[in-house]
């Protein structure tokens, strides 16, 4: 579990790095930021995982001056992103393929070995929400993509159990149900 500080943080420190990493080659950014004691190291920035921690935060309860601050960061990604939108749009893409290839891979690990894979299923889970922040960024996304993805929707679906929120509580408003289905429950035996 991470705090409201964690994800802000996080958040802020993408911000300022956004321009720098949108006119980069690389695709995972190292992030000048350090998380408080206790709290997991912060992983590289993304695209998808800077949507994921705006998405976070902005489900957290949050003190005045912390939704100022989301507001702030939030307002200056978009600038950044009307001003740099191709790059914007060629990072989103490549993004979504190589976190499709990590959900594809993860939910293939997990058909081969339900019981070793299944305890990873939460924090895995972040990727298809972050396949979920990246389609609308991507311009147009491949349809073999596409067709995977949905592939693989079904293939979850069909061994999926509803049975609550698997992330902290307090984000449940901020990841309905639809289109957030798969934090909504896990799966409940082999692909």
């Amino acid at each position: 579990m991470t705090s409201a500080s964690y994800d802000l943080a996080y958040v802020q420190a993408g911000v300022a790095s956004l321009e720098a990493y949108l006119l980069s080659g690389e695709l995972y950014w190292p992030l000048d930021a350090a998380p408080l004691p206790g709290e997991p190291p912060y992983p590289r920035l993304t695209l998808g995982g800077l949507l994921l921690a705006v998405r976070r935060a902005s489900g957290r309860r949050l003190s005045p001056a912390e939704v100022t601050l989301l507001r702030e960061s939030e307002h200056e990604l978009e600038a950044t992103r009307r001003r740099w939108a191709a790059a914007w749009q060629g990072k989103a893409r490549r993004e979504f393929t190589s976190r499709l290839r990590l959900w594809r891979d993860y939910l293939n690990d997990y058909r081969e070995n339900p019981q070793e894979h299944l305890d990873r299923y939460a924090y895995e889970a972040r990727r298809r929400v972050m396949l979920e922040l990246l389609l609308p960024e991507t311009g147009e996304t491949p349809a073999a993509e596409l067709e995977l993805l949905g592939a693989l929707d079904r293939v979850l679906h069909g061994v999926f159990a509803q049975d609550g929120f698997i992330w902290e509580a307090e984000l449940a408003p901020a990841f309905p149900e639809a289109p957030y289905w798969y934090l909504w429950g896990t799966p409940k035996k082999g692909l």
